[in-house]
């Protein structure tokens, strides 16, 4: 028997080590890591490392893409069949289409053109329009806990038998202070570990809903498979962390732990930043007894202690959860 989906939070911790998803940019030969301030749960300022929620986003964007290439019941626009950043605004045929229609028709032809663009959002920008698709996944900054993570600086060479001579001269100005070879180039790359919290939440029940029309463009066969999808590229997206510099420094996932709740009425799936790393489950917890006094049986809390666990988790909504249909006019 399956009951309905409204709302899905993730809120977990995860230890990384040896890392570096997600730097700023290069500053000489060295590499910036990406630091951002926050307050701990002492009220106090703290620096520390962090992975944008752009990265993940970007993430499970391509997992979702490989896993509706694979379904021949997922439709795509020529722009995400390409993966192109554009999406559906690289589709001309779509754009020629739809020149002249409503925002609304307009809104619903993106929705049954593309089960990405309908997830991951979009603002259709071609034919002087500016039309948003908001996504229906939400990640958090991935924001190392204070405390628990730190990051180093290691020193590589680069070494190039074969150099051009005005190549040869720019590695002999970079290296002489170092009394380094010729044709030798000195390099320095950040690497980071510790425990990291990330929370991603996502509006299952708005899948295939046009929220300028205020219905469904798409019928209940099209917005399971699309939960589907979207819930097996969250479950890949923690699996497999892609980013930066990952062909040497793949990152070591050592633990991944947290709280899943979900909701089966328009009752927000409940969250709790896990930068409270002693308390945050506890407080889901009990923000799921409370809300049981004004919505019974509409919010589950599901803990996990690894990533097999949250994986479990996962595969037994996808097995007997459908997407929550919203009422409308």
């Amino acid at each position: 028997m399956t009951t309905p989906l409204y709302s899905l939070s993730i809120s977990a911790q995860i230890t990384l080590d040896m890392h570096s998803l997600n730097n700023e940019g290069g500053e000489g030969n060295q590499i910036q890591t990406r630091m951002v301030n926050i307050i701990d749960q002492q009220g106090q300022l703290q620096n520390v490392n962090a992975i944008s929620g752009d990265m993940f986003k970007h993430i499970q964007a391509e997992h979702l893409f490989h896993i509706a290439q694979e379904s021949a019941n997922l439709p795509l626009c020529a722009g995400c069949r390409a993966f192109n950043a554009n999406r559906i605004n690289a589709d001309s045929e779509f754009i020629a289409r739809t020149k002249g229609m409503s925002d609304a028709a307009t809104t619903d032809e993106l929705l049954r053109a593309c089960a990405i663009d309908d997830i991951e959002g979009v603002l259709i920008t071609e034919g002087n329009r500016s039309i948003p698709r908001k996504s229906v996944i939400e990640f958090s900054w991935v924001v190392g806990v204070p405390g628990a993570v730190e990051t180093d600086s290691y020193f590589h060479v680069k070494y190039a038998q074969e150099r051009g001579q005005e190549q040869r001269a720019e590695d002999r100005e970079a290296t002489q202070s170092s009394g380094s070879n010729l044709g030798q180039a000195i390099f320095h790359r950040p690497a980071s570990s510790g425990v990291y919290a990330a929370v991603c939440h996502l509006e299952v029940a708005r899948i295939g809903f046009n929220d300028i029309a205020q219905k469904y463009a798409i019928d209940e066969e099209q917005r399971a498979l699309r939960t589907r999808a979207l819930l097996e590229s969250v479950l890949y997206t923690y699996l497999q962390p892609k980013g930066a510099m990952r062909s040497t420094q793949a990152p070591h996932l050592v633990d991944f732990s947290g709280v899943v709740s979900t909701s089966s009425s328009p009752v927000p799936a409940p969250t709790v930043s896990p930068l409270k790393k002693d308390t945050y489950h506890d407080q889901i917890s009990n923000i799921k007894n409370v809300l049981e006094q004004i919505a019974p049986g509409a919010v589950e809390v599901n803990l996990f202690r690894s990533l097999s666990e949250f994986a479990e988790i996962i595969a037994d909504i996808i097995q007997t959860k459908t997407p929550y249909t919203l009422r409308y006019q």
